[in-house]
């Protein structure tokens, strides 16, 4: 598999997950995923930060929560920017949230944490040391973000005029955030991607997509929320299970895929996909999209 070392402006970059009990989320993932951690904060800190890695490449971290956080856990997503401070300015002119103004993160980057018109929060990385998940899109690593939301016209306004994003509609209430260009900067990373697609049979348009848009119509609010491919969606929920974890949605099958929807021991949702291409073709009200918001 390619490994990333870097990204370009708007393109999700980044998840960690605020936990009540990070070592103990520590040894769920670790036995779920393989992960290797390392926790990168002092010794003396009351705060932990646990990287995880697969073959030595970081895909994401476990962390301590913050004062004032709710009890139960969650993922958080992070999109890769030149300028945190000037994209902060964005969100406010789109009628988004400042949460914390834009910081810096000890010599690793820059990070803001926004709300967007709906309350969904996320994350802006404005990168120096630290360069984002280096390892994406294979078994055990960041797959895809998801933005569940009750008002997409809203929200393709909001992160359009934010991050230049537009959308590939592809049925049953969810659609792909695509970022214009992306496929250029992919195929200079990987000579034949947009090839690749093609001949798989990919939607046109989907080489530039960054993320997911979710159509969600109970009275859960608006978030973010991860997707991780698997080898094994049915195995990967059997294993989850036995480490203490709730299979919310059992797998199924959905175009392209087929996924699980789990939380982990201390609450925080994530979907296990498992590439399925004989999947392609079936109707996109299949997809669990709606279930895994």
């Amino acid at each position: 598999m390619l490994e990333r070392d870097g990204y370009i402006e708007g393109v999700p970059c980044w998840i960690d997950t605020s936990q009540p009990n990070p070592q103990a989320a520590t040894e769920f993932y670790g036995g779920l995923f393989g992960w290797e951690f390392e926790d990168v904060m002092p010794a003396d800190s009351p705060m932990r930060y646990f990287m995880a890695r697969i073959r030595g490449g970081d895909v994401g971290a476990v962390g301590s929560q913050s004062g004032g956080q709710a009890a139960a856990a969650v993922w958080n997503t992070y999109v890769w920017v030149d300028d945190a401070d000037a994209i902060a300015e964005k969100i406010r002119a789109a009628g988004g949230e400042v949460l914390m103004e834009p910081a810096a993160v000890g010599d690793a980057g820059r990070m803001g944490v926004f709300a967007d018109p709906e309350g969904a929060a996320f994350s802006v990385w404005e990168a120096a040391r630290h360069k984002g998940a280096r390892i994406v899109n294979e078994p055990g690593s960041l797959n895809f973000n998801n933005l569940n939301t009750r008002d997409p016209e809203g929200a393709k306004a909001f992160y359009g005029a934010v991050f230049g994003w537009t959308t590939l509609d592809w049925g049953g209430g969810s659609s792909a955030w695509l970022l214009p260009g992306y496929s250029d900067h992919l195929e200079e990373l990987n000579p034949g991607f947009k090839k690749g697609m093609a001949e798989m049979g990919a939607p046109a348009g989907f080489e530039d997509a960054v993320a997911t848009l979710n159509t969600i119509t109970d009275d859960q609010p608006a978030h973010w929320s991860v997707t991780f491919a698997v080898e094994d969606a049915d195995e990967t929920a059997a294993k989850a299970s036995e480490l203490g974890a709730t299979v919310v949605v059992p797998p199924f099958d959905a175009p392209w895929v087929r996924m699980a929807v789990i939380t982990d021991p201390q609450g925080a949702m994530f979907i296990a996909s498992q590439f399925v291409p004989e999947n392609k073709d079936l109707p996109a009200d299949a997809s669990p999209q709606a279930a895994a918001a």
